[in-house]
């Protein structure tokens, strides 16, 4: 099957379409997920931030954040009016905080340029920042029955299988001849397709998984064409791996009158716009700043790692509890390391947003 062509395989989306559609829906009317509160009305704004809540985040996780979005910002027009430091405070922990300023962004543009109403098609909705193809295809056809398909990393895993489309994923035109396979596979009624979007989620997050897929529960299995060859857990093919790199970071955890230095780190780069305590890359830099009486009396704290999707990166905090002389002393260096810095007070810094790691080490 390596030598399937584009063409081959949208005649084999066509051979088995509207049956797959079909068998798809109801298996999600019977059997998929109803839970999850951005289900219970499908609201523009609810499913756009439930889409980008959950890219590369589990739900489990996305739960407690949803809930506590809606209840600070109950509509796009709360959103849109809110300081983007409270918006990154309440993401805080959630990671790839470009998210957060993007859905920032996306709610003022939706105010600003369509009057507070989310555009009803996948072509327009991805005109907004932080929407892409996936992401505004679910919107249009959980929210407005267009029907259009969603493309994410699941449903490429499951649409890849069924079809068995062995070409590789890397490759930007075979991503295109499977989007292209995919649009042939969308139910005929528009009233259908919030069911059909829930069920290709459904499938990749329950049956369909990476490894061990439960072939003999999913809707599809008589049909899959992965499954017939013995070895779905091959597909998809993606030969491109993701070059993970390391990093390290001395932290300088100054305190002064019960207060903590801060910076706000640039709007672009891991971390960006969020509040941190200073970044050194070596023992040597954090010794400039410090200088020896510093040196002596920061405490280490316990080295750890935070692990990203291309970086593992460690931490190395010290804590040092500085006198008015020892923080007149050191002042100085501090601003001109961080312009951006400040004294905040260590009752207030749940109000500022800090990357999870500085959350869980300053309490």
């Amino acid at each position: 099957m390596t030598g399937t062509t584009s063409a081959q395989l949208l005649q084999r989306a066509q051979q088995v379409s509207p049956d797959l559609a079909t068998l798809l829906v109801a298996w999600q009317h019977q059997q998929g997920r109803h839970h999850l509160p951005w289900q219970q009305a499908r609201e523009p704004y609810r499913v756009w931030l439930s889409e980008i809540m959950l890219q590369q985040t589990q739900v489990t996780t996305v739960l407690g954040y949803f809930d506590r979005f809606l209840t600070r910002f109950p509509t796009v027009a709360a959103l849109a009016a809110a300081p983007l430091d409270e918006v990154l405070t309440l993401w805080a922990g959630l990671g790839y905080y470009s998210r957060a300023r993007n859905l920032h962004r996306c709610a003022q543009d939706v105010m600003a340029l369509h009057g507070g109403v989310f555009p009803r098609t996948a072509l327009a909705l991805q005109t907004l920042p932080g929407i892409g193809p996936s992401t505004a295809a679910a919107i249009a056809s959980f929210c407005f029955g267009e029907r259009v398909s969603i493309m994410d990393g699941n449903v490429k895993r499951v649409l890849s299988r069924v079809l068995a489309w062995e070409q590789d994923l890397s490759v930007t035109a075979h991503v295109r001849s499977l989007e292209a396979a995919a649009a042939q596979l969308v139910p005929a009624r528009s009233e259908d397709m919030p069911a059909y979007t829930q069920g290709l989620m459904d499938l990749g997050a329950t049956l369909c998984t990476p490894r061990k897929p439960a072939c003999l529960t999913c809707p599809w299995s008589d049909l899959c064409v992965g499954r017939r060859t013995g070895e779905p857990e091959r597909l998809p093919v993606k030969t491109r791996k993701l070059k993970r790199s390391e990093r390290e970071s001395w932290l300088p955890w100054l305190v002064w009158r019960q207060q903590v230095w801060l910076q706000q780190m640039p709007d672009k780069g891991v971390w960006a716009g969020l509040w941190t305590l200073p970044l050194l890359d070596s023992d040597a830099a954090l010794a400039e700043l410090l200088g020896p009486e510093g040196v002596a009396q920061a405490e280490p704290q316990p080295r750890s790692k935070h692990v990203l999707t291309h970086l593992d990166w460690w931490l190395n905090p010290r804590r040092w509890v500085m006198g008015d002389a020892q923080a007149a002393e050191v002042l100085p260096r501090l601003q001109a390391l961080s312009p951006s810095g400040r004294w905040v007070s260590e009752a207030d810094l749940a109000l500022f947003g800090l990357p999870a790691p500085l959350r869980k080490l300053l309490g």
